[in-house]
């Protein structure tokens, strides 16, 4: 696993004062987790954005604050939902020999070289991570897995056909290993069960829409029953 770096310095500014920090091209952060106190940091806004895509929320990262070297993964990411714009990251402490649990991509291999797709066939991909757990230094960056022996409609890889590397467990005692990750489809039937999921998706949508309209009529009934009771009252 390729080693991944951040340097950071203390942060004083808190609450609606951090935007002045996002204006100036630095991103707040906060470390926690283990027996310290969290601590409250900022970083540049390009490295930490470079960081945040090579790590994800699994690889481990050398954090450099004061001097000290903190070994975390990045618990959550904010981005502002609109502008899109990196606003602030909580990264958790974590010990080299600690074994820690994180979800880890699966990614197929061989894709081109398969008899399925030279056959012509769509092998699609069910299962985008898994969970593992092991030490900091033994997680791998992705899960590969070769699809290489694929070749006939409805052939499949399970977890079963996963090789973890050295020191990497699933996170799960009782894993499925029967669970589904990749599947082998001829276009014409996957097309013809697309069009069948967007039609029932399409049904179902349109008796929400009724199911709504008849709430809606029979509010609108009732309010004009009771404004017509009330009126003959009077």
């Amino acid at each position: 696993m390729n080693e991944i770096s951040l340097k950071l310095a203390a942060r004083t500014l808190e609450g609606k004062q951090v935007k002045q920090l996002l204006k100036q091209g630095i991103v707040p952060s906060v470390i926690y987790g283990g027996h310290d106190e969290p601590v409250l940091a900022q970083s540049d806004l390009v490295e930490t954005l470079k960081v945040v895509q090579a790590a994800g929320r699994h690889t481990p990262i050398k954090l450099m604050l004061n001097d000290k070297k903190r070994l975390a993964i990045i618990k959550t990411i904010d981005f502002d939902p609109v502008k899109h714009h990196l606003r602030h990251v909580a990264f958790h402490r974590i010990k080299q020999n600690e074994i820690i649990t994180t979800e880890v991509a699966i990614e197929l291999t061989d894709e081109n070289e398969s008899a399925a797709k030279k056959a012509g066939l769509v092998i699609l991909q069910a299962l985008e991570t898994i969970e593992v757990k092991a030490k900091p230094a033994d997680l791998p960056e992705s899960i590969k897995l070769s699809v290489l022996n694929l070749a006939n409609e409805d052939d499949r890889l399970t977890v079963a056909d996963i090789q973890l590397p050295n020191g990497v467990e699933f996170a799960d005692g009782d894993q499925d290993m029967g669970l589904v990750i990749a599947n082998v489809y001829e276009p014409g039937a996957l097309q013809a069960a697309n069009e069948a999921a967007g039609g029932e998706a399409e049904a179902e949508d349109a008796e929400k829409v009724e199911a709504t309209e008849a709430a809606d009529a029979a509010i609108a009934e009732a309010k004009a029953e009771a404004e017509s009771e009330t009126k003959t009252e009077k």
